[in-house]
């Protein structure tokens, strides 16, 4: 067990330590409207800019919520939060492919067998709801991305949790960019509890089809 949450301690200090060293910077650098004017000066490109920048949060400290901020300026809520939530899908994906590519195999390894039984028996039984009940949150979206790779969660339903989570993050964010809103509150609110709302359904519905 003291295995298992060291290697989670190490993939926590992973995404951590680029925050620290140039979070304040990209930061600074990547304000919601700074964000825009810059991904506006590549023209058509922008949203593939957008989409590259938010991918990059993975392993890079980018403020996401701004970049989905200035991709509903440039595009509006609908356009910009599609993108947005590509964005943040694309991010969950890559994480996960990276330590599905390092495999399970590996993960039981450097945990042990009866660690890494615990966690693939938390992710078995919980995964869903962390990921997508996580992808608000500062940080915590690429440990659960690179923990759910680890432990061979399901792709299918990391993927149906990951576009819960994703989605109402996007289409959020973006709206708040379009109206120039600074109160989060409302939009915290909405990618606290709906992605939950929505992973409860689509559970229900993996579950119909494996039954079938």
């Amino acid at each position: 067990m003291f295995r298992l949450l060291l290697i989670v301690f190490v993939l926590i200090l992973l995404s951590v330590v680029p925050f620290l060293v140039w979070g304040s910077q990209i930061e600074e650098d990547l304000t919601r409207f700074g964000a825009a004017g810059w991904m506006q000066s590549f023209g058509r490109r922008a949203w593939l800019v957008g989409i590259g920048l938010i991918a990059s949060d993975i392993a890079l400290p980018v403020p996401s919520s701004a970049v989905m901020g200035a991709l509903g300026i440039i595009y509006g809520p609908w356009l910009g939060g599609a993108i947005s939530a590509l964005g943040s899908i694309l991010a969950g994906v890559l994480g996960y492919a990276v330590c599905r590519v390092i495999g399970p195999v590996t993960a039981e390894r450097l945990a042990g067998a009866e660690g890494f039984a615990q966690a693939r028996a938390l992710f078995e039984r919980w995964g869903g709801w962390l990921v997508a009940g996580s992808r608000w949150l500062p940080i915590l979206p690429e440990t659960v991305s690179f923990l759910a790779g680890l432990t061979g969660m399901r792709f299918a339903h990391y993927l149906g949790a990951l576009a819960c989570g994703a989605i109402p993050l996007g289409f959020a964010f973006a709206t708040l960019g379009h109206l120039g809103a600074d109160n989060a509150l409302p939009t915290l609110v909405v990618c606290a509890v709906a992605p939950l709302l929505l992973w409860l359904a689509m559970r229900r519905f993996l579950n119909r089809q494996a039954a079938n």
